[in-house]
């Protein structure tokens, strides 16, 4: 057990018991298994949602949390945010030491108060109170407490159980109260595995405890969202915006939200629409003048990171962002659609949640779930989706931010749950070409071109706008294997209309093997080598997912050095698993010179834990062979 733990442990036993009146609400036992690899304990988390009318919410939370080491500081998570529509009623926080005597009381002129627009100008109104304390020493108690008041009734926050690995729970509550007339509904998720007690569900009433949830270690390849509870919650009678809605599914919500939310915020002036009505001219096609409007607002505009929800629902009206030139996701995604409007292509407004872990919109719940907006584009039995906030995606680019999930689009008919594109195992590429060759003192001299598709297009694309220096430690990074790497020449191409990125690099290596008593020992894959590895879990108890897979496939020309025989070579090797295949071939062409090939394709895929020990001896088997060595002998 590492020290910090056991340092936690001796200080939670007498945690409290000072001054344990003022802290009644805290139990001062804490049993052994709460304490287990737990990096903090929430002694106690407590939310009090009270919808007194379709127009007023109040959202108020009572957390405690023993903080053991550094790395338990985000389970304190006090922050609030705040706007035109919603108030930050009351905010503090005291601070105790390992003894339970206060150390620090913040109050709210403490918090520091930051633009949710990183500090721009344009949504001045979106604002977040966060907690400035920087410990110093573990461990430490801290009482947190805040109350905020909205209108904006039609967001109301999910209650995560859970929020992080190495963190156990002692005790945390759930009550929310609402009028029986405005149609509250609720959907839990992954309560099976936990002892969740639902103390009270009345026409106007719900309440929830849970008690003695033990942290959880972290296993790689956990897909969190299948495995941590939480309930989401909803109205169907909700004010947004200033606006009074009602909607029992998505087609309802999605019909009123165009009608009063987005209506009027198309607006452009003349100037505009003739600059993009020359842009587009005599060009009928509706994806062609797509990708002519998309390419204008990538040049004109730039993104001010704030999330939907966060300084309003609302986008901002499409003027606004013409003349300013920069806008949230909400107003780049209705600003494209207003241009698009003018030159008679349909699109439309497009909610979704957007992170690199796939999360879907619930179909069977309407709530406001989204943290992002895109634009949606017809296109015959296809749709295509615009991240209109990025100034180099290629247009309808989509991988590992917004790709493969269910989203709301919507139309003027309603609100449609579609998927956005799904790209394929086999069509994430990346094809390596290329030779090189070992002298007779064991330098190196290679070149190799790599073509990169699909989400490894993704993982590529930004290496073109590093500087020389960073190009160069990169290269010298993603080749680490081979040792005092020089690189000569780089040359990259990014073809946005056929979304691929082209690598020609030629480098040389001194000493990338030596002759010890006449003979020369290499290893053959000098070029895309899987160095990694699985860690080993035992007992495993989460399910494992490959959220995306790919395909490799590298063909390189091996030229000898002259004066050496080939005195042993590797076989080719080849494995068939659920999880993937792999295969190497080595032809000998010639006493000089022999091709190696290899491929490697790993699939997408949720698995069981007891299927994870096979996976990591898959992956163990690929790295051992793509590790594998030649030996020459001098003549």
């Amino acid at each position: 057990m590492k020290i910090t733990s056991l340092v936690c442990l001796l200080f939670i036993a007498l945690t409290f018991q000072v001054s344990a009146q003022k802290r009644e609400y805290v139990s001062l036992i804490i049993s052994d298994s709460l304490k287990e690899n737990a990096n903090a304990v929430i002694r106690l988390n407590q939310i009090d949602i009270a919808i007194s009318s379709q127009r007023n919410m109040t959202v108020k939370e009572k957390r405690v949390v023993t903080v053991c080491n550094q790395n338990g500081l985000n389970a304190i998570h006090a922050i609030e945010s705040y706007d035109k529509r919603k108030t930050v009623k009351s905010i503090e926080a005291v601070v105790y030491d390992a003894f339970g005597n206060e150390i620090k009381k913040i109050k709210r002129k403490d918090f520091k108060d930051e633009s949710a627009s990183g500090g721009g100008t344009l949504f001045s109104d979106g604002r977040y109170l966060t907690l400035d304390y920087t410990p110093s020493q573990y461990p430490f108690t801290i009482v947190y407490e805040s109350e905020i008041e909205t209108s904006n009734t039609a967001f109301i926050p999910s209650w995560f159980l859970i929020t992080d690995f190495y963190v156990s729970v002692e005790k945390s509550i759930l009550n929310v109260t609402f009028p029986a007339d405005l149609g509250f509904r609720k959907k839990e998720f992954n309560f099976e595995n936990f002892k969740i007690s639902k103390e009270k569900e009345t026409d106007t009433q719900l309440s929830y405890v849970v008690r003695n949830i033990l942290a959880q270690k972290h296993e790689d390849y956990t897909p969190v969202s299948r495995i941590f509870p939480k309930v989401m919650m909803g109205l169907e009678h909700f004010n947004l915006e200033g606006v009074d809605g009602s909607a029992k599914n998505w087609n309802e919500y999605g019909k009123w939200f165009s009608e009063n939310i987005l209506k009027g915020t198309d607006i452009l002036n003349e100037d505009t629409k003739s600059k993009i009505k020359t842009l587009v001219g005599a060009e009928s096609d509706p994806i062609k003048k797509a990708k002519i409007v998309y390419k204008f607002v990538q040049e004109k505009s730039r993104y001010v990171s704030v999330q939907v929800g966060i300084g309003g629902f609302k986008p901002m009206p499409a003027n606004d962002v013409d003349r300013l030139g920069y806008g949230d996701c909400k107003a780049l995604s209705n600003y494209t659609r207003a241009l698009l409007e003018v030159v008679g292509v349909p699109s439309y407004y497009t909610e979704l949640y957007g992170d690199s872990n796939i999360r879907d919109i619930e179909a069977d719940f309407f709530s406001i779930q989204g943290n992002h907006a895109i634009l949606c584009i017809p296109n015959g039995p296809e749709n295509i989706f615009l991240e209109c906030t990025s100034q180099t995606d290629p247009f309808g680019f989509q991988a590992n931010f917004t790709d493969d999930r269910d989203v709301v689009v919507m139309k003027p008919d309603g609100g449609h749950i579609i998927h956005t594109k799904k790209y394929q195992d086999k069509d994430n590429s990346q094809i390596s070409k290329g030779s090189y060759s070992i002298d007779a003192n064991g330098d190196f001299f290679g070149k190799v071109e790599i073509v990169s598709r699909g989400t490894q297009y993704h993982q590529k694309q930004g290496i073109e706008k590093l500087s020389a220096i960073e190009k160069d430690a990169h290269y010298k990074n993603y080749w680490s294997v081979i040792n005092n790497l020089k690189i000569e020449t780089i040359d990259l191409v990014n073809n946005k209309d056929s979304v691929q990125f082209t690598e020609n690099v030629a480098f040389s290596s001194s000493n990338y093997t030596s002759v010890i008593g006449g003979k020369m020992m290499m290893v053959l894959n000098a070029y895309n080598q899987y160095s990694g590895s699985v860690k080993r879990i035992r007992n495993r108890k989460h399910p494992f997912e490959i959220p995306r897979g790919y395909i490799d496939v590298d063909e390189i020309e091996v030229h000898l050095p002259p004066g050496f025989s080939v005195d042993f070579l590797p076989n080719g090797f080849e494995l068939n698993t659920k999880f993937g295949e792999y295969k190497t071939e080595i032809i000998i062409k010639d006493v000089s010179k022999l091709i190696y090939k290899r491929s490697l394709f790993l699939k997408k895929g949720l698995y069981s834990n007891k299927e994870y020990e096979d996976y990591r001896l898959f992956m163990e088997q690929i790295s051992r062979n793509d590790n594998a060595k030649i030996i020459l002998t001098k003549n």
